[in-house]
């Protein structure tokens, strides 16, 4: 019987060992507070364009932390699809964990890990669905396949196989036969990250890393501070 290549073999020791002491030195790009504009939103949008630029790999990902209904957190990766003076939008399932969660309790934090620039960007503050017109302009646009997927899939349930997930996918795909514009959902919608603290960290040599740090105070401007590496 041939070895099933999916099947991962038993590490070498010796290669765990160089993979966890792996260490790069991050160079001499900076972030200094003469160059850091006046409020994150600017900033952000100033390096998540140089990060498209300079072609990272989804330079809108990013990975999101949300807490659980009984305390519990949990991460993972979404994607950004809006961002302006208001907030950081992405969209889910509201019955998903993440939107059980958010809707339970908004706190939030999320992190774009741009390593290959050496960088990052620390969002923290909370989580609001954003307007239905707001969520229907978005779902409208989507590829048709990711509108049908929306009806098809109860996000974070469980499911018996990925024979059952394509079943539901063609029975959606028969219920809008025909039907030129695909409904949203009425549980599917976005969320809109409204920050009140934003850290942008810049990888520097001997770990004398930059991090410069937005924080809003209570009327709602923009303080720039400096924390240690």
């Amino acid at each position: 019987m041939s070895e099933n290549p999916a099947t991962p073999s038993n590490p070498d020791p010796d290669d765990l060992t160089a993979a966890l002491s792996t260490h790069t030195d991050y160079g001499v790009e900076k972030l200094e507070e003469a160059d850091a504009a006046a409020d994150p939103v600017t900033q952000f949008r100033a390096w998540l364009a140089e990060a498209a630029e300079r072609e990272v790999y989804e330079p809108n990902a990013m990975v999101v932390g949300t807490v659980d209904p009984d305390g519990a957190p949990s991460v993972r990766t979404v994607l950004l699809r809006g961002v302006d003076e208001r907030g950081f939008e992405f969209y889910t399932d509201y019955t998903s964990r993440k939107g059980r969660a958010l809707l339970a309790t908004p706190g939030i934090s999320a992190v774009f890990p741009w390593y290959s620039l050496h960088r990052q960007v620390i969002l923290y503050g909370e989580a609001r669905p954003v307007e239905q017109q707001t969520s229907d302009d978005y779902f409208a646009n989507r590829p048709r396949g990711a509108q049908v997927a929306a009806w098809a899939s109860d996000q974070s349930q469980p499911i018996d196989g990925r024979e059952g997930l394509e079943r539901k996918v063609r029975e959606a795909e028969e219920r809008f036969e025909g039907v030129e514009t695909v409904p949203r959902p009425e549980r599917w919608g976005g969320f809109r990250i409204v920050p009140h603290r934003v850290e942008f960290w810049q990888g520097r040599t001997s770990r004398l890393h930059d991090r410069l740090v937005y924080t809003r105070d209570a009327s709602g401007e923009w303080a720039l501070g400096r924390l240690q590496p």
